[in-house]
C-alpha cells in the first residue's frame, strides 16, 4: 500500500516539472489540490483556486527562468494517503545557466481518489 503512495506521488512530481517546462497551466493546476499553500521562508502563500497560480509562478521564478528540474527526491515519510518528499529544485536560464536551488519539502496527498500536492515549504528566496 505504501509503495503504491510512493509511486504516485513521484508520478506527480514528474507530471508537475513537465507540465511547468511546457508552460501548461491546466496540466500544471492537475498536479496541485486547492487550496494549495506554499512556506517560503516564513511567509505563507495560499492559491484557493488554480487562476493565478502559473502567473504568480513566473513572477516568483523572474525574467531569466526557462526550465526547472528536480535534481534529487528523496521520500521521507508515507502512509497509503500522504507522501512527505525532499526535493532539491533547480531553475535554469535559457543557455542552461543555473538561476536558483533550494530544498523543498513536498507534500503529497490522495483526496477523493486523486493524486497531487497540497502543501510545499521551502527555503527559496522567492
Amino acid at each position: 500500500m505504501t509503495r503504491n503512495a510512493i509511486d504516485s506521488a513521484l508520478a506527480v512530481m514528474e507530471r508537475h516539472i513537465s507540465a511547468l517546462n511546457a508552460g501548461d497551466e491546466q496540466q500544471l493546476a492537475a498536479t496541485l489540490h486547492f487550496p494549495h499553500f506554499r512556506l517560503s521562508g516564513v511567509s505563507l502563500t495560499t492559491w484557493h483556486t488554480q487562476a493565478h497560480y502559473f502567473r504568480d509562478f513566473l513572477a516568483r521564478a523572474g525574467s531569466q527562468w526557462c526550465y526547472s528540474r528536480f535534481k534529487d527526491i528523496q521520500v521521507l515519510q508515507a502512509s497509503s494517503e500522504k507522501v512527505h518528499l525532499d526535493v532539491e529544485v533547480r531553475r535554469f536560464a535559457a543557455d542552461d545557466a543555473l538561476i536558483s536551488r533550494f530544498r523543498s519539502l513536498w507534500v503529497i496527498v490522495q483526496i477523493d481518489g486523486v493524486w497531487a500536492a497540497k502543501f510545499r515549504s521551502s527555503f527559496a528566496t522567492q
